[in-house]
């Protein structure tokens, strides 16, 4: 797939002419070379820094390993990564080092499931029947929702929902530019926001988990850790998308003239769906409710073996949330299979492993990319560079009095401002987290709460840069009803919608942290791992 979650390339398909700030932006992007060669300079220039720093006798005591001689925090220093343990790592680990890497196996996992959902049709025929019904007032918060929603087919909600979007906006008798532009805000500027976790989840608090092992090797990531706050953004991010499109938006737009029967007549304007359809999604539907009513079942029957009875209270239910990767793999494949044995997508078992082998394949980037993150984050790991980053980055923070929630604007807005120049989500979270998850857990907030700040800044900024890779893909859309519609209008179209994200998403972060609320099952704001 070439989603932002797991490239980070750009398409080219658009000429630009800007100039002033975005044009910078753009110019400079453009520059960058591709995330997985930047992992490999982030590697060269990360040996270069270890080595100076050993020499220099950089250190910083442990913050939870105690020196049994002295009775006092252990002493760690910076490692050259050039020493001939570190060499002798890199060289005889190289395997391990790839596939032990967190986020690789969570993704692929997820992915097994999600193509078949994706290629059976049933991420497009539900975003059709969903759209179909819906018009009027409600149109707008409804495209949103199953926008945002539409998150979890990755590639379609970006395919098939925006373009859908401007089609329902068209028949609804309003201007079709609207609906793209409300779609394009949900999808993209929401794109961490959903009402249910999934394969973004796994990647990100995957490579949390990786984050986090750099100094605690013992701790694993929950995939719901995000589950409430990510739901949450859903909730408050569709009362600002629906201001936005229908008191700013559309009236701005409307000026907009038609090009003819530009956008009509094609069968990709036929939002109806055909009675197989429909009687696929029943089925996807029914095995949908068996697999949380099984999951149910394993939770609350006698002896239920995704209950530990002999864990604390907080603890009882890890193995419940252990087991949401597995959940998430079949309640995409099986409604997938339902549904294409009736819509005629899947003939036989032939048809569903070539879906399967098929989403592996659109996966071969991201593995490229994966092994480049793997070991830049296990090469960090090795230095011991992190752990001293955080020890005295997390004495800098707390010296300076300011609140937790203001740290974690400044980790939001990081990310919003890297987001202009690197597209891709989990590249430039392999590069920020391995330093700010234990920086932050050192300050006693949670690796739930320092990945979901960072989630918010990601998201916002996506819809106003030229070099998310789908912003080319979205002028097109545009420009088959407007031929005129450039990427300056694009750009500033959106920028209402990314201003307004950005507000309410901080405004979320610095309560949720203020009010102390929960981030998902089992995950609070603050932690007590590290915290002294």
């Amino acid at each position: 797939m070439a989603s932002k979650t797991d490239t980070g390339t750009t398409q080219n398909g658009a000429a630009s002419s800007q100039t002033g700030f975005l044009g910078w932006v753009e110019r400079s992007g453009n520059k960058l070379p591709d995330p997985v060669f930047l992992f490999l300079w982030f590697i060269l220039a990360l040996v270069a820094i270890s080595v100076v720093a050993s020499l220099a006798g950089w250190s910083a005591p442990h913050p939870v390993e105690i020196d049994p001689e002295t009775g006092a925090n252990r002493i760690i220093a910076v490692e050259s990564l050039l020493s001939g343990e570190n060499l002798r790592r890199l060289l005889t680990l190289m395997p391990e080092t790839f596939t032990h890497f967190p986020p690789l196996g969570y993704v692929l996992t997820v992915m097994l499931g999600a193509g078949v959902a994706e290629r059976s049709g049933l991420f497009a025929t539900a975003m059709r029947a969903s759209m179909a019904r819906v018009s009027g007032r409600w149109l707008t918060p409804a495209v949103a929702l199953v926008s945002m929603m539409g998150n979890h087919a990755a590639d379609a909600a970006f395919v098939v929902m925006i373009p859908l979007a401007g089609i329902v906006y068209h028949a609804a008798g309003r201007h079709p530019l609207v609906g793209i532009a409300a779609s394009f805000a949900a999808v993209s500027g929401g794109f961490s926001a959903n009402l249910l976790p999934g394969q973004l989840d796994a990647l990100l608090l995957g490579i949390t988990e990786a984050s986090v092992n750099t100094v605690l090797t013992d701790w694993t990531a929950n995939i719901a850790g995000n589950w409430y706050f990510i739901a949450a953004m859903t909730i408050f991010y569709l009362p600002v998308i629906w201001y936005v499109t229908d008191r700013i938006i559309e009236p701005r737009l409307s000026g907009y003239a038609l090009d003819g029967s530009a956008g009509m007549g094609g069968e990709d304007d036929n939002t109806a769906t055909t009675p197989e359809q429909r009687r696929g999604l029943r089925n996807a539907g029914l095995v949908v409710l068996a697999l949380i009513a099984l999951w149910a079942a394993l939770v609350l029957m006698p002896d239920a073996p995704l209950v530990d009875p002999d864990a604390p209270p907080e603890g009882r239910l890890t193995p419940f949330y252990r087991s949401l990767l597995p959940f998430f793999l079949l309640v995409f494949l099986l409604p997938g299979w339902a549904y294409g044995r009736a819509a005629g997508t899947i003939q036989s078992q032939s048809d569903l492993v070539e879906m399967m082998a098929g989403a592996m394949k659109d996966m071969a980037y991201y593995m490229v990319l994966a092994f480049a993150a793997a070991h830049f984050v296990a090469m960090f790991a090795w230095s011991n560079m992190g752990l001293v980053l955080a020890v005295d980055g997390s004495a800098a923070l707390r010296a300076s009095g300011l609140p937790s929630w203001a740290m974690l604007l400044g980790v939001l807005l990081f990310g919003a401002a890297l987001n202009l120049l690197i597209g891709s989500a989990s590249a430039k979270w392999a590069v920020l987290g391995p330093v700010m998850v234990p920086m932050l857990l050192l300050l006693g907030l949670s690796p739930e709460m320092t990945t979901a700040a960072y989630r918010v800044g990601d998201s916002g900024t996506n819809i106003i840069t030229p070099l998310m890779p789908y912003f080319p893909l979205v002028l097109v859309f545009c420009q088959r009803w407007v031929t005129s519609f450039g990427i300056g209008s694009l750009t500033a179209t959106m920028m209402p919608y990314a201003a307004g994200i950005m507000t309410v998403g901080m405004a979320l972060t610095a309560g949720w942290v203020i009010f102390d609320i929960p981030l998902g099952p089992g995950a609070n704001v603050h932690s007590d791992l590290l915290a002294p």
